[in-house]
């Protein structure tokens, strides 16, 4: 019988079910945040900021009231999480993100989970109206996907609890993609909605798509290809939507029991957000890289930096030195003078003996003499210039001083940060590119 056991997995389960981008990101994020070596731990000790990558994607979606926006986001799910209908039933800012188990946050909770979307707070009355929905579905992409369903958009007098134009530009900004869904049933031309995309297009006009949503309920063909003149039409008027190579795909949520001629893009979508996460990856493993870099360019400047003020401080030493010395000594000298010439010799002898006190004699008689040369009305004039003098002397003694180094310990620390990521982190992003390129080239590629 062979003494060699089997080998275990450390997680049979999870193995089962995360995907390798999946996993290729969460490594990356792991580099960023450990405890003890982790990037943004070290690049904070050296004065860098850095901010560890997202696991997920962000696909915002937004447009019109029943531009069927949630039952998207159910079908991508295979879950029915969010209300669908044509009133409007999404009032406020979803995220709808997989997680271990079913659950359903608030607004606070919602920014707990998010702490880069903690700027909305600066938008008075959305925390009310945050919410998040944690699903439990490893549908299509979705571990790797956080949608996020906007308020239904409409003209007229409806009054929103907050500034949603400015909520839903800011969040845009922050996604990953921006899918636009303009329904024919009558809403696709509402004015709410270009004024939002049109201010989007002018910051991040490669994030947006535009979709034709519910196109089976459009009718004919020939009323859908109306519709859309009309809606390209409509974008056109406005210069930041009006270029070239627009596209607008048909999309609806299939449905077995009611067949329809209508070409169905909606695959289509599911391919952009697989196609975006793919590029996510590569970003992150870019970054992981760059930011590795940064560090070990940062740990090195600042080593030579270091060994540059640590020759000047040699080289100074002596002038703070004689600074110092004449700067103390100056001043007792010039105090130890009068205070000598209060006693007699035999008093100095007796306290110092003849030696010593022959040597101070000497020194503070020629103080004396000086002091004594100097007219009565101009002393007080000495006193203040030779005591500005001494002060002077002390401050070029701290000036000569030379610049602070690193300890034996930081420079113990950096040099191990240093080798940790040349080491480890430069290593294991090289093995995740490898593993990532595996998915995908062929072998010989490789």
């Amino acid at each position: 019988m062979s003494g060699r056991k089997p080998r275990s997995v450390a997680n049979p389960l999870e193995s089962a079910i995360t995907t390798p981008s999946e996993r290729i990101l969460k490594e990356c994020h792991n580099l960023y945040v450990d405890s003890e070596n982790g990037l943004v731990k070290i690049a904070s000790s050296l004065g860098v900021r850095l901010l560890p990558p997202r696991k997920k994607i962000i696909v915002m979606i937004m447009g019109n009231h029943s531009a069927g926006k949630s039952s998207f986001i159910n079908w991508y799910v295979e879950e029915h999480i969010q209300k669908t209908g044509v009133a409007i039933e999404t009032q406020g800012f979803t995220f709808i993100t997989s997680g271990r188990k079913r659950e359903s946050l608030t607004g606070n909770a919602t920014l707990h989970l998010y702490p880069h979307f903690r700027p909305l707070l600066e938008f008075k009355g959305v925390t009310d109206y945050l919410s998040a929905e944690i699903s439990t579905s490893k549908q299509k992409k979705f571990s790797l996907v956080t949608f996020v369903d906007t308020p239904g958009l409409v003209d007229g007098d409806m009054i929103y609890p907050f500034d949603v134009n400015s909520a839903i530009t800011w969040l845009g900004e922050q996604a990953d993609l921006i899918f636009v869904f303009f329904d024919p049933m009558g809403q696709a031309l509402c004015k709410r909605t270009l004024n939002i995309v049109e201010k989007l297009s002018e910051k991040c006009a490669d994030k947006l798509l535009f979709y034709l949503s519910k196109a089976d309920e459009a009718g004919k063909e020939t009323d859908r290809q109306r519709v859309m003149m009309q809606i390209v039409q409509e974008l056109c008027r406005r210069p930041g939507l009006n270029k070239c190579g627009f596209e607008m795909p048909t999309i609806y949520i299939p449905n077995p029991q009611k067949p329809s001629r209508c070409v169905n893009q909606i695959d289509g979508v599911c391919q952009t957000i697989e196609k975006t996460i793919n590029q996510a990856v590569q970003k992150t493993l870019n970054q992981l890289e760059k930011d590795s870099d940064l560090i070990c360019s940062t740990i090195s400047s600042r080593l030579e930096q270091d060994r540059s003020d640590a020759a000047y401080n040699k080289s100074v030493r002596l002038h703070s030195f004689l600074c110092g010395a004449l700067g103390v000594f100056l001043p007792l000298l010039f105090i130890l003078s009068f205070i000598v010439n209060t006693l007699s010799k035999e008093q100095l002898e007796e306290l110092l003996g003849e030696g010593a006190t022959r040597t101070i004699t000497i020194f503070t008689g020629i103080v004396m003499y000086l002091w004594d040369w100097i007219p009565e009305d101009g002393q007080v004039v000495f006193v203040i210039i030779f005591g500005a003098f001494c002060y002077l002397l002390l401050f070029l003694a701290k000036y000569f001083a030379g610049n602070k180094t690193l300890t034996k310990k930081e420079k113990r620390t950096m040099a191990e940060y240093s080798d940790y990521i040349q080491d480890i982190v430069k290593t294991k992003k090289s093995k995740l590119y490898e593993w990532y390129l595996q998915q995908c080239a062929a072998e010989y590629d490789l």
